[in-house]
Order: structure tokens, then C-alpha cells, then sequence
């Protein structure tokens, strides 16, 4: 598979934790709430090192993880490449085994993909029949007492959200055309990710954000964090698909973190200078992507090993995106900033002016 989910990329930790885990598991879960935070936040399990899936604070995990024992929602808030959706499936992978009960979050999205749908060949040959329901994937967390995912709930129209008000609040979904009803089994929660960049998008009603539990996830606090996050990624992902490069140097990893912050805050790490930032997003996720394609360029095109000019052309793509501004923002930043830095930086220097000509 081009993309393993977390249950079956982990499975073997999640079966070490299985076995030694002798805390109480509630009801419907797979592991205790003490086990999941060790698969999330990383340690051991009998001889099994834990690697960690989410690097940051334990105390938010912990918060997330209680709030599923209860009949309370999960809402995870943040910055985009905050890994709301990494720290979603791999909650849902350890708590019930199945991070695929997903509903993407658009402008698109319709009440029937929250709640059911019919096969329309069936409905018209033999009327509603039980057959002919196709349960939407949160309705089949319900039945079988799973997690289900909602990416990007604040990105879906207002009747989107009111059904969910429905089901979050009365944990039924009713099926008139059948005169039926489905009841979620002990078990069922919900995991919703909001992007704070979309605010204003579809604003979530106060009813609604009153049927979850809020947990904001931080960008990353400081830089030796988020090299650290980005590192694992890198690795992780370059492995998964088999990319045929060396991992970048420590170096490497350091240089496209500090810019990435700096452009980011508006603000040189040493707070001494002011810098001007981009009108896109700079998150973490786009420093772990410009890294693997990076690799990717030297496998394909290259020696092997990370080249500057590897790097110039993936910082370029990431920093000036459609803007005309964005790219005035990159040449002021290379000569008031990275220019000056010295003989570590000069060769992503030149690397990156040659590419702005």
C-alpha cells in the first residue's frame, strides 16, 4: 500500500502493549488509557521500545485520551502541520484498532455523508430496505463502538454541523424510511480536527463546540522540538516509501527549522532582528516535506546525499508560493538574514540566489 494507516504501520507495538498491559480498559477499547499514552508519548512495553507518535506536551495527550473514556467528543485546534490529524489516527489506531472511519471536512460535504445515504438501484427496485442503507462512516463507529474522524469540521457547511450537534448530543441516529434507529455501542467517540487558519471559513456554532472537549495543539515550542518532530518524520517517511538517499545531515534538518521559524514569528531566533513573513502557511509539515522530496532529487537526479541546491529548490517552493510578495519577502530574508550567517550557510546561500535569478 502507498500508505499504510497507523494499526497496521505499528502493529507490532500495538500488540506489545496489548500483552502487557494489566491497567483497566474501558469498555469498547483495545488498550487502557495508560497504555495509549505510552503508544502516543513513547516508552516501553515488556523489551518493545515505544517510539513516540506525537512530540510535544504529554499533559494535552493525557487531556485527550480522558476525554475519550467519557461520553464527551475530542476537538483538536491548531496551526496547520500542528499534526492534528497524525495525533487523530493514531489515537483512534490504539484505541479501537480502526483509524478508517474518517469524514473529510469541505465545502462539499453533505449531511448524508454524516449521517446515511441509500444505494439509489436498490431503493428503486424494492423501496427503503435495510440493504439499501449505506452507512456513513460514523454511523458504522456507532454499531461497532469505534472512533470516528471528522477532518476539518470547521471547512463544512451549517447543516453539516447541526447534524452532528444531533448525533454527538443524543448519540442516536434515527432512519425514518426504515422506522429504525441506530444506538452507538459503548466504545463510540469522536475525533474532530479545526484548522485556526480557516477561521471565519464556516464558524463553528457554540452549540456545537459545547459537545466536544477543546485540546489546541502548539506549534512546536522551540527549535531543538521541532527538528527533533521533523527528523522522526523525515525518517519514518523516507523508509515507508523506500527513497533511496542518505538522511540529511543534523545540519540540514537545523537550517530548514530555523528558517522555517524565523519567517514564521517574524523574528530572527536571537530576537534581534525583525523579518518579514509570507503570506502562505510555514508549518512543520512543509519543513518534513520539503526534506523527503528533497531526498527524493538526490536519489533521482543526484549523488545520493542532500545537496544545497536540493534544498534551495525545495525552501523556494514551500516560501514563495503565488504571491508575487512571497518572493520579494525570500530575496529580502537571503540577503538581510542569510547572507550574513557565515560559511555554514554560504552554500544554500548562492543555492538559493542562483534560483532567484
Amino acid at each position: 500500500m502507498l500508505r499504510q494507516p497507523a494499526e497496521a504501520l505499528y502493529v507490532e507495538e500495538l500488540e506489545e502493549l496489548r500483552k502487557h498491559d494489566n491497567d483497566r480498559i474501558p469498555a469498547g477499547w483495545n488498550l487502557s488509557p495508560r497504555a495509549v499514552l505510552t503508544y502516543i508519548t513513547g516508552g516501553t512495553a515488556g523489551k518493545k521500545v515505544i517510539t513516540p507518535k506525537y512530540i510535544g506536551n504529554n499533559r494535552l495527550v493525557e487531556i485527550a485520551i480522558a476525554t475519550l473514556v467519557t461520553d464527551r467528543a475530542l476537538l483538536l485546534i491548531g496551526e496547520p502541520g500542528t499534526a492534528k490529524s497524525w495525533l487523530s489516527e493514531n489515537l483512534a489506531a490504539a484505541v479501537c484498532g480502526d483509524s478508517g472511519l474518517v469524514v473529510q471536512g469541505t465545502a462539499g460535504t453533505t449531511e448524508e455523508q454524516v449521517r446515511y445515504s441509500w444505494n439509489y438501484a436498490m431503493l428503486l427496485a424494492n423501496g427503503p430496505t435495510p440493504e439499501a442503507l449505506v452507512r456513513s462512516p460514523i454511523m458504522r463507529a456507532m454499531d461497532t463502538g469505534r472512533i470516528a474522524r471528522f477532518e476539518e469540521v470547521s471547512r463544512s457547511a451549517s447543516e453539516v454541523q447541526d447534524a452532528l450537534i444531533s448525533i454527538l448530543s443524543e448519540k442516536t441516529i434515527v432512519v425514518p424510511e426504515l422506522g429504525a434507529e441506530t444506538g452507538a455501542k459503548k466504545g463510540f467517540s469522536m475525533i474532530a480536527t479545526a484548522n485556526t487558519r480557516d477561521k471565519g471559513v464556516n464558524e463553528m456554532s457554540a452549540a456545537l463546540k459545547r459537545r466536544f472537549n477543546i485540546v489546541v495543539l502548539p506549534s512546536p515550542a522551540d527549535l531543538e522540538t521541532e527538528v527533533e518532530i521533523v527528523k522522526k518524520r523525515v525518517a519514518e517517511i523516507a523508509s515507508a516509501y523506500d527513497l533511496q538517499a542518505a538522511l540529511p545531515a543534523d545540519e540540514a534538518f537545523r537550517k530548514v527549522v530555523t528558517v522555517f521559524r524565523e519567517l514564521r514569528s517574524g523574528m530572527t531566533l536571537d530576537r534581534k532582528e525583525k523579518v518579514k513573513s509570507p503570506g502562505g502557511v510555514i508549518s512543520t509539515a512543509e519543513a518534513i516535506s520539503l526534506l523527503t522530496n528533497g531526498m527524493a532529487l538526490a536519489a533521482s537526479f543526484g549523488s545520493g546525499e542532500l545537496s544545497d541546491e536540493d534544498l534551495a529548490a525545495g525552501l523556494q517552493g514551500a516560501i514563495v508560493k503565488d504571491d508575487a510578495k512571497d518572493a520579494l519577502v525570500w530575496k529580502e530574508y537571503l540577503d538581510q538574514i542569510m547572507k550574513k550567517r557565515g560559511s555554514e550557510w554560504r552554500g544554500l546561500y548562492q543555492a538559493c540566489r542562483e534560483l532567484n535569478g
